[in-house]
């Protein structure tokens, strides 16, 4: 692999996370991304992205309307051509995912 891939794959990566802290949980008024339900983003050939993701809580009432949030916000990434969105529990999420300026901000530092 070339440097320019690696720099291409670090761009688009970069570009995905920021599009990633637009969504928000609607239980935790922080971004998923910082909060830590993003488990996996992997570009594949031909622009397709694949993303696990997980939830605070397995009976979140909005988890289908998330996943489509998900979708909507990564697919306006310059290089994206398709998104697919997979929801996972498995590891379970837990607040030490979080990062520490979310940690901070919700008072658990």
């Amino acid at each position: 692999m070339t440097t320019t891939v690696l720099a291409d794959t670090d761009t688009l990566i970069g570009g995905i996370v920021a599009a990633l802290r637009t969504v928000h949980d609607p239980e935790i008024p922080v971004n998923i991304y910082d909060l830590g339900l993003i488990y996996r983003i992997e570009p594949k050939d031909g622009g397709l992205i694949e993303i696990d993701m997980t939830l605070t809580a397995p009976g979140c009432p909005v988890a289908g309307e998330m996943l489509s949030w998900v979708e909507k916000a990564v697919s306006e990434v310059h290089g994206v051509e398709k998104v697919t969105v997979q929801l996972v529990f498995d590891p379970p999420w837990e607040s030490s995912r979080m990062t520490d300026d979310v940690k901070l901000e919700l008072g658990l530092l």
